[in-house]
Parts: structure tokens; sequence; C-alpha cells
């Protein structure tokens, strides 16, 4: 295929702190990231790729809570039986989700909440939401880089898609029914200071269940444009 245009801009995020109680940088007490990308893509077909997020860290003496919102909206040029080409949505889904972390005496160590809600229009399961509590623990802690795991259990309750065509034991469609199941969660998060402009990111994340099973993975090489921005890929 003939690319005629590329325009890419992955993630630009910019952050802003306020209310700062601690003069210490790294105990703000607000700290808010948004991120904004889109990929347009022209040639034998058309794609465009919008995405979104938000997050919200609020840091406090026995708490520290973290708010995400996130979303994808994806065009893509198709061709009918009559050979004309129109734009149809591929893609849209969104999330949101709140995690509390009740700090113990232990040097990062915590107890935590989490819950989340996401929907999505073309995905196996038209909703999905999930509350779970566990314990987290810092596996590695230096200057320049640290590691931290979180183990729990929970639940989920789902919705299938009303063009479902999965079945239960019984033979009778599930398209439009909603199914709940208890879970474990886990997850990493490592975090590599390369240089004053420069970090490195990955999360990798499970919610094991005997229905439904979610392996996400997040890597990402941050760029210090400015005091406040800062590019993604």
């Amino acid at each position: 295929m003939k690319l005629k245009l590329l325009s890419i801009l992955v993630a630009a995020s910019a952050a802003t702190n306020a209310f700062a109680a601690d003069v210490d940088a790294e105990q703000k007490t607000w700290e808010v990231t948004s991120e904004l990308g889109a990929i347009i893509t022209s040639g034998n077909t058309e794609t465009t790729t919008l995405k979104g997020g938000i997050k919200v860290q609020h840091n406090l003496e026995q708490w520290n809570n973290e708010y995400k919102l996130d979303g994808i909206y994806k065009e893509d040029e198709v061709e009918d039986a009559n050979g004309d080409k129109n734009k149809q949505r591929t893609n849209e889904k969104y999330s949101i989700s709140a995690q509390g972390n009740y700090k113990l005496n232990e040097d990062h160590s915590h107890l935590f909440i989490y819950g989340s809600h996401v929907s999505d229009y073309f995905g196996a399961y038209r909703s999905e939401s999930v509350i779970s509590a566990g314990y987290g623990l810092r596996l590695l802690n230096e200057k320049t880089m640290w590691l931290s795991a979180e183990v729990g259990p929970g639940y989920k309750y789902f919705e299938y898609p009303d063009d479902s065509t999965e079945i239960d034991d019984n033979g009778n469609s599930l398209a439009g029914e909603f199914e709940g199941e208890v879970i474990a969660l886990g997850k990493l998060d490592y975090n590599w200071q390369i240089s004053e402009s420069a970090r490195f990111t990955q999360l990798v994340a499970v919610e094991y269940g005997d229905t439904n099973t979610k392996t996400r993975s997040e890597t990402a090489l941050l760029a210090k444009i400015n005091g406040s921005l800062q590019m993604k890929v």
C-alpha cells in the first residue's frame, strides 16, 4: 500500500501540579497528566485513530489515590458491494477507573481498593465492571528505577453485546445478557528514569477468571520537552 500521508501525534502529556502541601517535589498533593494522540493514514485506504486520556493522582498523609479516564476512537474506509468507499467506525472504547492506596508502616507497601468500568462497542463484551482489593509492595526501590507489584481478589460483572454468538451451558444465547465471576488480579509496574529528560515505563496487569481472562501490557518511552510537556511513544 502506498502511504500518501502519515501524521502521528503519539502523545502529548501536559502535567499540572497544584496545591502542593510539601516543598518536596516527590510529595506533590495533586498531579494531573493529560494525553492526546492521533494517527491519520491516506492511500489505498484511509484510517483515522484518536486516543486521549487523563490521570489524576492525589497524595495524602495516609492515602495515595489515582483516577483515570481513557478513550479511543477509530474510523476505517471500507468498500461496499457496489465498490463505493465509505468511512465506518471500527473501534470505540472508553474506560474509567479509581484506586485508593492506604499506606502501611512498612516503606512503600500499601493496601488498595480498586474499581473500574469499560464501555466497548466492538469488543467481546459490551461493558465490564471490576471491583477488587489487595496488597501492594515495592519490590525494587533504587534512585533511578523502581518496580512495584500488586495482587488481590476481585469480582467482574460483564455484559455480552446484542450480536454476540456466545451460548450458555444449556445452549441459550447470551446476547445482551449479564454475567459475573470472581477473579484474581495482579499487576507489575516498572519505572526507569534514564536521564533528566527521558523515562521508560512498563506496566503488565492480569485479570484472571474462569470465563474471561484479560492481560494488558503498556510500554512507553517518555521524552521531556519542557517543564510541563513531554512526548510519549
